[in-house]
Order: structure tokens, then sequence, then C-alpha cells
């Protein structure tokens, strides 16, 4: 299943981005400085790769295709994972919100607890996609249909990231790692 591990590859890096917002949450709540040019670098990541790019590609592509499968949108796994993509979306807009001006402590405060509010939900949002709709995806998806998923992968990076991008993100979250003493379990 190609499509799954490219979307669960993408996964394990959006999770290398969560621990790196976490101890960015956790020294801002500590009151220490954090450069806001890799606060809004990260929120650039999250917006970029895991909205635009990989939610991009589920909407636009998957969730269509298992749909079609018989897979329910609406009361399914479907609808549910639409409507964590919105909510994401609505926490990372707060979060760029507080972090214009993290030199205010109620910014700082809504910052800690919206980054904290989104780590959680993708955590969750990550397993069960990772463990109940990809696995699903599995069970009815030809290896026609797979392929073709696969190469509307590529074609929406080329056509709608745009090319390096993804690599980009790669490079900068494992900057920030380093920069912040991030790990991932």
């Amino acid at each position: 299943m190609k499509s799954v591990e490219v979307l669960m590859h993408e996964h394990r890096l959006i999770e290398h981005g969560l621990a790196v917002l976490e101890n960015i949450a956790d020294r801002i709540e500590k009151g220490e400085s954090v450069p806001t040019d890799k606060v809004a670098a990260l929120l650039g990541f999250f917006r970029v790769f895991a909205d635009q790019c990989h939610h991009g590609k589920e909407e636009g592509m998957l969730f269509p295709k298992l749909e079609s499968k018989g897979i329910p949108k609406e009361g399914g796994p479907i609808g549910v994972m639409l409507i964590e993509h919105e909510e994401g979306r609505e926490l990372q807009r707060r979060m760029r919100e507080a972090a214009s001006n993290l030199a205010e402590k109620a910014n700082r405060q809504q910052f800690v607890t919206t980054a904290r509010e989104y780590i959680n939900l993708l955590r969750q949002h990550i397993w069960k996609e990772d463990n109940v709709l990809f696995k699903m995806a599995e069970q009815v998806l030809t290896e026609a249909e797979d392929e073709q998923l696969t190469e509307g992968f590529e074609r929406h990076e080329r056509e709608h990231i745009g090319k390096g991008v993804h690599e980009r993100y790669h490079h900068l979250v494992h900057e920030l790692e380093a920069e912040f003493g991030a790990t991932h379990n």
C-alpha cells in the first residue's frame, strides 16, 4: 500500500514537529524567550506541510476514493477526520495570532494553551488514521487505485506545494529538533 505508506511517513514528520512545538510551549510557559522567527517557521510547517500538503492529499484524493468504495463520510471515520482537520486549522490560526506578539503575557498563555490543544488533537488524529482509517483503506483499495493515489499525491506536491518544499520542511523540522532539544518518542 504505497499511498498509505506515504501518508504514514508524513505522519512521522508531523509528530517530530509536534515534539518541537511541545518543547517551545514548555519554554514559553517557563518564561524563557523563544526566537519568534523559529516559532513562525514551525507554524509555517504545520500550515503548509501538515495541512495544505498532507491534509490536502487526504481530503482531495484519499477520502473521496474511500467514500466511493463504501466507507461512509457522514457519521463515519472520514467525517470525523474532516472535522478534526477543521479544528486543527482553527487552532493553527489561534497559535499564529498569539505568536504575533509573544512579548504580551496573555498571548504567551494563549499560545501555550492552544499549542497543547493542537498537539493533543493531532496525536490522537494521527493514531486514528494510522490504526483505523488506513487499515480500512488497505482492505478496500485495489493495487491500481493505490497506484493512482500515489501518483496523485506526487502531482499534488508538484502542482500545489512546489518542487523541493517537502524536502525543505523535513530539513527545517530536524534543524528545529536539534535547536530546541526536542525528542520524539
